[in-house]
């Protein structure tokens, strides 16, 4: 006789059985496994916490790390109205005189006699140059304005203008078509000249596809370089920005107007900001490393990477080069206190707003140079963070490991169960197999009893 439900036979609740006895197999191993997994996600979780507050501060310090970043120059127009400026960090610090005599101007044509929709305006082709430059197109018999305006726009050798078609009242309570042409940009280089080929013989009168060259076209708008006059001199331009005028400097130029001035300056207030940005992201690095590494007495925690030997390393590198003089300088610049950041009792910069302004003001280029020579402090502090965080990194290095131990440790869950599902297996078959054992001999003794029971003399109680 089979059994198909263990337990059945002996009575024994075998699948709670086999459940507990697996969960006792596995739950010490489980439970160390789980301990070891927290603590290494712990870890990779620290030091992804510490990789990005070093990144923060690293971005701060290459801020620092040119001496072009301490070469911004800021531009002051006397009237943003009429023209505005950048400058780069070649521009000389200076004032100059400006003058808009002319704004630029794109080329705009149009039709002066007017068509309508089915209208055709006569065979032959149509040349429009501009510059050194032209393309044609062929114009049949039965083309329209339309037609012409399609052929324009999808030209791929177009020079650069576009076709529209406005519509106009004619004067008689009706409305015809006019064909526009505008240029794409503007100056006397891109100014349109267009010229016909007519069917008629006749290219420039006012019949047939000649009704669309230049003598035959209004001019709405003329092709126009723009102009100013920088210290009385003059200068022009196809558009509206001159960025050849004076060295580092573009002026875009917005309306016409006289009198105005142009201000190049050293932007002392950019490095500022700079400069405060890295005080504050070097705070923020500071108490990272304060909450990671430090012990807590009175609540009894530690930070996840207490005397951790990486976290001391670049904690002490980095407070190091913050606290060292640069040598090998010719200004009277060598430390950050000199500018005005020092260290508070906390291990934190502070700064000291009125002496910094006095030292930008007074040695603007020693700044400079203190942060961003060859051996400056902001190329210093950028090569002991890149050699934490970069990708062939002392982090970079430690997280590998801590990916390659939580793979380990999946690894091992993966084993654990395997073997667990062996021994439930073979549990099952050996309970299935005393089930039997049990059932038969229930059978056996059911039997046996039966049989005892009609024996002649055999003792029958009675029933009541």
């Amino acid at each position: 006789m089979s059994i198909s439900s263990p337990g059945i036979g002996s009575g024994i609740d075998v699948s709670a059985l086999i459940t507990k006895l697996i969960s006792a197999e596995g739950d010490r191993t489980t439970g160390r496994l789980d301990i070891r997994a927290a603590e290494v996600q712990g870890d990779f979780s620290a030091y992804g916490s510490l990789k990005s507050s070093l990144s923060l501060f690293q971005s701060a310090v290459q801020g620092l790390q040119e001496l072009t970043d301490f070469q911004v120059r800021s531009t002051v127009s006397s009237n943003n109205d009429i023209f505005t400026a950048t400058a780069d960090e070649t521009a000389d610090a200076s004032q100059y005189g400006v003058e808009v005599v002319q704004l630029a101007q794109a080329n705009k044509l149009v039709t002066t006699a007017g068509f309508a929709a089915t209208d055709a305006v006569g065979a032959g082709s149509l040349t429009f140059t501009q510059g050194a430059s032209s393309f044609s197109i062929n114009v049949s018999a039965t083309d329209t304005l339309s037609d012409v305006r399609d052929a324009v726009n999808s030209a791929t050798d177009n020079t650069g203008l576009k076709a529209a078609i406005i519509n106009v009242d004619d004067g008689l309570g009706g409305t015809v078509e006019k064909l526009v042409f505008t240029a794409d940009k503007t100056g006397l280089d891109n100014a349109i000249t267009i010229t016909a080929v007519d069917d008629d013989l006749n290219h420039t009168d006012a019949l047939g596809l000649s009704r669309l060259v230049n003598a035959n076209l209004a001019e709405p708008a003329t092709a126009l370089d723009g102009e100013i006059k920088v210290d009385g001199q003059l200068v022009s331009s196809t558009n509206n920005t001159f960025a050849d005028v004076i060295d580092g400097i573009t002026i875009n130029v917005l309306d016409i107007g006289a009198g105005e001035t142009l201000t190049v300056k050293q932007d002392k207030e950019v490095v500022k900001l700079k400069i405060e940005q890295f005080v504050a992201n070097y705070n923020g690095l500071i108490k990272t490393f304060s909450a990671l590494g430090s012990y807590d007495s009175s609540s009894d925690t530690a930070g996840l990477l207490l005397g951790d030997s990486i976290l001391r390393g670049v904690e002490n590198a980095i407070r190091k080069e913050i606290s060292s003089s640069v040598s090998g300088l010719s200004g009277r610049f060598s430390t950050l206190a000199e500018l005005g950041l020092s260290t508070d009792k906390n291990g934190q910069l502070e700064i000291d707003s009125d002496l910094l302004d006095e030292v930008l003001e007074s040695d603007f280029d020693q700044v400079g140079q203190l942060f961003a020579s060859t051996s400056g402090i902001a190329n210093t502090l950028d090569d002991v963070v890149e050699g934490y965080i970069g990708s062939n990194g002392i982090i970079e290095s430690r997280t590998d490991g801590l990916k390659t131990r939580l793979d380990d440790l999946s690894e091992q869950r993966e084993a654990l169960n395997r073997r667990l599902a062996t021994v439930e297996s073979r549990l099952l078959a050996q309970f299935t197999a005393m089930d039997q054992i049990v059932s038969s001999l229930r059978n056996q003794s059911d039997f046996l009893t039966q049989q005892l029971a009609n024996l002649p003399g055999a003792y029958k109680p009675k029933s009541n």
